[in-house]
């Protein structure tokens, strides 16, 4: 059978569909995302009933239930709950979906996998800002030294993509991703020098500085919520913009974006996630490299699924992660320590076996 010849005004069949982050998605793949949040809200969940029973003392889920339903400041139980699971387990939740969704739109905007806010030194600039606000500044509470923590990760999140984006290398994400963490290692060096020449101020943050979520009351979570609602409505809102930017610098800007507007909006997202959740819990590695990691292998390369999946994947590795510092000792093993432990071999296995130079 002959085929008809093309014309001007015929639009040729495409020989397959198309895939990547500006393609479509049919509706089963719609249908599958959705029904793979379904078991990562129950582990989330789980997680986080988890981090309400389990401990240095083992609470029945039914004492749990009735002091939560019913607090008295006199009694033990209801204080071990109101003081120390209910602020825990809120701080997992919040740090976790801030961290997470850092580490998401951090790998978009560098089209980098193996990058996070950790990695990049976002992490190491905040905490910079907070151990300098209480050296030398007499900061005192998180309502003080949040708003230093929010400094640092901006301050650091601009001159990483000033350094990243100079010379004839603009846009590399593996320039990026040296650039951070190069300059990650002289803050957290900084950071160590100030805190071993005041020894107040290393005795006050010795267990936030490894990442902790047992140093914080609730009041200290509540007072970074609006700050971190704030930066996932903004991830939210950009979700349709990081997928043109992931097609390339070239192929954004063909495409009408405007890829610096994209990264300046987005980097304050960045600093407010990343700088609220290290204020409440600490500098913790790892969670914003392996949430959005996992979560791509299961949605692929559509931003705003890989934002949702994240949002659920980092505070139920982080819940998990903390209950297991719980009691894999007679004392505690913060959960920062614990993440590392579990991240570390995660970035190692995947540099070995996958090639993740570029998104």
């Amino acid at each position: 059978m002959s085929s008809q010849p093309a014309t001007l005004g015929s639009v040729p069949r495409d020989p397959a569909p198309r895939t990547g982050p500006g393609a479509p998605a049919t509706g089963s793949h719609t249908a599958r995302r959705w029904l793979g949040l379904v078991p990562l809200v129950a582990l989330c969940v789980v997680a986080l009933a988890a981090s309400m029973l389990v401990g240095s003392r083992a609470i029945p889920a039914g004492d749990v239930l009735y002091g939560l339903l019913h607090p008295d400041p006199d009694e033990a139980l209801s204080q071990t709950i109101w003081f120390s699971r209910v602020p825990r387990t809120a701080l997992i939740l919040v740090a976790g979906v801030a961290l997470g969704i850092a580490g998401t739109l951090m790998q978009a905007v560098t089209r980098n996998p193996m990058t996070d806010p950790g990695i990049l030194g976002v992490n190491a600039g905040a905490s910079l800002a907070v151990v300098v606000g209480l050296a030398f500044f007499g900061v005192g509470d998180i309502s003080q030294y949040m708003w230093w923590s929010f400094a640092g990760a901006m301050v650091t999140s601009v001159l990483v993509f000033m350094i990243g984006n100079t010379g004839s290398a603009r846009g590399n994400p593996v320039r990026l991703t040296l650039s951070g963490v190069a300059l990650g290692a002289v803050l957290s060096g900084f950071s160590s020098a100030v805190l071993l020449t005041n020894s107040h101020v290393l005795e006050k943050l010795r267990g936030w500085s490894a990442g902790t979520t047992a140093s914080q009351p609730l009041d200290a979570t509540m007072a970074i919520v609006p700050f971190v609602v704030i930066g996932v409505v903004i991830a939210i809102l950009s979700s349709r913009s990081l997928n043109v930017l992931a097609l390339g610098e070239a192929s954004a800007v063909a495409m009408g974006a405007h890829p610096n507007r994209i990264r300046t909006v987005v980097l304050v997202a960045i600093a407010l996630l990343a700088g609220g959740a290290t204020a409440a819990a600490g500098p913790i590695g790892f969670l914003g490299l392996l949430a959005p990691h996992l979560a791509r292998m299961v949605v692929g390369p559509h931003q705003g699924w890989i934002l949702a999946y994240s949002a659920l994947i980092a505070p139920t590795v982080m819940g998990f992660a903390d209950v297991l510092g719980r009691v894999i000792t007679t004392g505690e093993v913060p959960v920062g320590v614990v993440t590392a432990f579990i991240g570390a071999p995660v970035l190692i296995y995947m540099v070995r076996r996958f090639r993740v130079a570029e998104m």
